[in-house]
């Protein structure tokens, strides 16, 4: 059994950088149908709202039309400019209101599911996207055959509701005829305003269910393999091997600088067989001895090497260089406690050297 392929499989849930990476390239969560599903529904409640006011703004502008224009004789070049003009003007006032909130609304809905993406690779070219029969297989995909069944299921149910309206209203369609044409205007914008109402309501609840389904898929397409959250470390944090030999060459660096330091050590304490301390006193500089080198087993005979080729005195006192070595880092001063410790070594060894502690 090929245990690679395991690894392979897309089983874990996408990582934070793998999201960021995928909304770099475009690749984001969203539903279309619910942003047609709220638009429709924003354009008939603006037609409602505003429908008394394009009704009005319009019979004005046909009265101006036909009354003070068509029937003139003497329609100059500048009158039919001026025409032009109070129509395009016409068709900016009755539109812009409606036009101005469905775009608004447009645009939040898709800022709410997506919010401020930016990216040029979906529309970068790519050879795969002419290619026919990768164009075939996008054709006859699952994808195509939801989609397929999305906008008959669409389709049917706008005509049911369409259907089922009419049918509510085919008895009160005859008393119409006796209605004015004002009144009649009204009752028929009134029986489209609910049926588009309902369209919209049902569009909406459909629109829910695709929103989960593509949530669904989004989630989907971003899962990883076990391999690819590897990889994904060793790209954020680098690779594992690279960062244990450059930690090993800090420490060798580090050794080094510590055992060019022995040699300015006063005296070293020993274990005597397992721990080695280098200790330094300058009062010019520290107000007490500093820990120059220490360490134990391969190490603290390195320093102690050194200390014998540099004829740097090595004492033996068990109980301090242990304690030493658990409580004092290289470079740092030894705490007050081991003072009267410290300083009678040094006295020891600066007798030796004739100095003075």
């Amino acid at each position: 059994m090929n245990l690679q392929l395991f690894s392979q499989e897309k089983t874990e849930k996408a990582t934070p950088r793998r999201r960021q990476k995928a909304r770099e390239r475009g690749q984001v969560f969203s539903s279309r149908e619910l942003n047609s599903a709220l638009i429709l529904l924003a354009s008939f409640v603006l037609l409602k709202i505003f429908g008394i006011y394009i009704f009005e703004n319009t019979g004005s502008f046909l009265r101006q039309f036909f009354i003070e224009n068509l029937i003139r004789q003497d329609l100059s070049i500048s009158d039919i400019y001026g025409i032009f003009y109070s129509s395009i003007v016409f068709v900016l006032k009755s539109t812009a209101p409606v036009a101005v909130g469905i775009v608004l609304v447009g645009l939040l809905v898709n800022f709410l599911q997506v919010g401020f993406v930016f990216s040029l690779e979906p529309i970068s070219p790519k050879l795969d996207r002419i290619n026919p029969v990768e164009g075939a297989k996008r054709i006859f995909s699952k994808r195509s055959l939801i989609e397929l069944v999305k906008a008959l299921v669409k389709i049917i149910l706008i005509i049911y509701i369409f259907y089922g309206g009419f049918v509510e209203i085919k008895d009160t369609v005859a008393l119409m005829l006796d209605m004015s044409f004002t009144e009649s205007l009204g009752y028929f914008t009134s029986m489209m305003f609910r049926l588009g109402l309902k369209v919209g309501i049902a569009l909406l609840v459909l629109s829910v269910l695709d929103y989960g389904y593509q949530w669904y898929e989004y989630e989907k397409s971003l899962m990883m393999s076990k391999e690819d959250v590897k990889e994904e470390l060793k790209e954020v944090e680098g690779n594992p091997q690279i960062k244990s030999r450059i930690r090993q060459v800090q420490r060798q660096m580090s050794r080094r600088r510590m055992m060019q330091e022995v040699k300015k050590a006063d005296v070293v304490i020993t274990n005597p067989t397992h721990i080695a301390i280098a200790l330094g006193y300058d009062a010019s500089v520290h107000a007490a001895p500093v820990v120059l080198a220490k360490g134990t087993g391969a190490i603290a005979e390195k320093i102690k090497e050194i200390a014998e080729r540099e004829d740097i005195p090595i004492v033996e006192n068990k109980p301090l260089a242990q304690t030493l070595f658990k409580s004092v880092e290289v470079g740092d001063i030894i705490p007050e406690e081991f003072y009267n410790a410290v300083a009678e070594i040094l006295a020891f060894v600066y007798s030796l050297k004739g100095r003075r502690v």
